[in-house]
């Protein structure tokens, strides 16, 4: 298991390398300025790094007083997340369509290459990441 300040270590450092590739690949990707790129990439990692850390309580809460036990069938993953990626999707599209003046449909786009890059991106930072700093088992994994 991985103690509190070794997983805030991971989390920030995963953002701040996520913000450090995702804004240069989405200011070409998009044809759009490296600064505008740089602050809604900014702008929407803290969102989501807050929404996360909220939608996990409640979500919690909810399975705790719905089940009695916090442990997640795969189904219940799946609804976790489905359920994460709309809340997050219902702030990011009208933030993305409002800050590069594009319609609804066009951030829709945009949030899917992001999502695709960060997909491949989590995979590859967290394989590297447990290579350079193996987790110690105590008992049983996280």
């Amino acid at each position: 298991m991985r103690s509190t300040s070794e997983r805030l270590f991971h989390a920030i450092t995963f953002e701040i390398f996520g913000i450090l590739l995702v804004v240069p690949l989405g200011a070409l990707a998009f044809g759009l300025h490296l600064t505008t790129v740089g602050l809604l990439s900014i702008t929407l990692a803290s969102i989501a790094t807050l929404w996360n850390y909220a939608y996990n309580i409640v979500f919690d809460r909810a399975l705790l007083r719905w089940r009695g036990d916090l442990r997640k069938t795969p189904a219940l993953r799946v609804l976790h997340a489905v359920l994460f990626e709309a809340g997050l999707l219902m702030v990011s599209l009208p933030l993305i369509a409002l800050s590069l003046g594009v319609g609804l449909i066009e951030a829709l786009l945009m949030e899917a290459g992001l999502a695709l890059f960060y997909l491949v991106y989590a995979f590859v930072f967290n394989w590297g990441w447990d290579k350079a700093f193996p987790p110690v088992a105590m008992g049983h994994e996280a």
